[in-house]
């Protein structure tokens, strides 16, 4: 295993080019120099533990196989998330959404509602990148009418479809964690709630006072946005049966990529028969025929469109960049999957978490060490789900040797591994949530409250040892 100071030299390495790219390129740095940055450090890595440990390149290869190998679904759904945003939007869904929405939607309760909505809805499906797609895609929209700042929209959005993603028996993620921990999903589940609810109640409440204290005196902001949005679009309820059917294939159970794909060609054909005029337009196109409508379809699907309502904030809210626009985030989660496998083919990351595991003393510095290293993970690896394993992995033995019960370890994780994924530029989750969102992820972050406090409130738990018991010798 590395020395633990050679093992941090890549990490110093790629936070001083991280802090020379965004000096550089404020917030266009995730458009390249990011991933130059996560490119150096992974250089970096490898070439000390050649020249130093004589680790063959062949392990290094090998890993990073097996971990983009990993990814290959999330790049699929990524580029479907593409061509569902811009399909929502040209078929008139999001349109519609945002049309009724900032007439029934009060702008002091928007705030909580926004979090509530998601994480019902997150609940359900279990998926946070579904359900921020989708209708935090919209809310968003609605946000902007209200004249709510898009950082505090994106931030309710966020905590409540990340408290949902964390507490539904659907998600990948719990159950990622809790098999990774060795519990049972439901035991795994029930015992989240005595650090996830109050952590909840407590985002609730800030987003409330948030909402009653600010002043969102937009009545006739909301009256240019909907005149602008009728103008355009075909408002109609119709619609809304795409909405509502994704809801069914969510509530079936169905693959979140079917999900997305299914939903883009169904909103598709919605746009066909509703929004023809919209489709010729964005071909280039004043004549509707067949040709136009299809070009105009093909070009929602993978490119960026650019509809004129007469309102220059509303041009902005509804223009959208397709399959193309996610291509930064795809070579940014490559870039950093490669940083990742690096370290985990070197051992450097055993090396740093094993220093860290020295100076468990109690139970509140298990927690505390544990969720250090989550973080720490989401971090260096980029992605989640690396996280929640090599976290679980490295505290599983520690945990029983201090006897304390599996299902610590797999809340501990989720607490910290999973809510903060989005809070990092480079992380899978905050590029990909960005670039949704359409919000820089060191904007919104701020105001992300559940998955701020979430890490803390583990900790907090563990320190007064609320319903913690060590294991019986059976």
């Amino acid at each position: 295993m590395p020395h633990p100071l050679i093992a941090i030299i890549p990490v110093v390495v790629l936070i001083a080019f991280l802090g020379v790219v965004i000096a550089l390129f404020g917030s266009d740095s995730l458009n390249g120099g990011s991933q130059i940055a996560l490119l150096m450090g992974m250089a970096v890595c490898v070439c000390l533990s050649m020249a130093i440990y004589r680790v063959p390149w062949e392990v290094f290869e090998r890993q990073i196989t097996k971990t983009l190998g990993g990814v290959t679904v999330t790049l699929l759904i990524l580029l479907c998330v593409g061509m569902l945003s811009g399909s929502w939007m040209i078929s008139g869904i999001v349109p519609t959404l945002i049309y009724y929405g900032v007439q029934i939607m009060s702008p002091q309760f928007f705030l909580v509602s926004s979090c509530i909505i998601c994480a019902f809805i997150s609940l359900l499906s279990g998926s946070s990148w579904t359900t921020i797609a989708t209708i935090g895609v919209a809310l968003l929209g609605i946000g902007h009418a209200l004249g709510v700042s898009e950082a505090w929209t994106a931030g309710a959005i966020i905590s409540g479809a990340y408290f949902g993603d964390k507490m539904s028996p659907l998600s990948d993620t719990t159950i990622l964690a809790s098999s990774a921990a060795g519990v049972e999903l439901f035991s795994h589940i029930r015992y989240m709630m005595f650090t996830t609810g109050p952590t909840f109640l407590i985002t609730i409440c800030i987003f409330l006072v948030a909402g009653l204290d600010g002043d969102m005196d937009a009545v006739a902001h909301v009256e240019e946005y909907t005149e602008g949005l009728a103008h355009t679009f075909n408002i109609s309820l119709w619609t809304l049966l795409v909405p509502v059917l994704t809801a069914v294939m969510i509530a079936r159970k169905v693959p979140s990529l079917i999900v997305l794909f299914v939903s883009s060609v169904m909103a598709g054909i919605i746009a066909l028969i509703l929004q023809p005029h919209i489709l010729s337009q964005i071909a280039g196109e004043t004549a509707i025929s067949a040709e136009s409508l299809t070009r105009g379809l093909a070009v929602t699907y993978y490119g960026s469109t650019a509809v004129d309502t007469g309102n220059a904030s509303l041009n902005e809210l509804i223009s959208t960049s397709g399959m193309a626009g996610m291509l930064n985030t795809i070579w940014l989660i490559l870039c950093a999957m490669c940083f990742g496998a690096a370290l985990v083919a070197s051992r450097m990351i055993d090396s740093i978490t094993a220093v860290i595991i020295r100076f468990v003393r109690n139970r509140v510095s298990l927690v505390s060490s544990s969720v250090a290293t989550g973080i720490f993970l989401n971090i260096t690896t980029g992605d989640q789900y690396i996280s929640i394993v090599l976290n679980a992995d490295m505290y599983k033995e520690v945990f029983r040797k201090q006897g304390y019960e599996a299902r610590l370890l797999s809340r501990t994780t989720e607490d910290a591994a999973t809510v903060t994924s989005v809070l990092i530029p480079w992380n899978t989750c905050g590029m990909t949530q960005s670039t949704v969102l359409g919000v820089p992820t060191l904007t919104y972050l701020p105001y992300c409250f559940f998955n701020l406090l979430s890490p803390l409130m583990s900790i907090f738990i563990a320190a007064i040892g609320w319903k913690i018991q060590k294991r019986t010798n059976d």
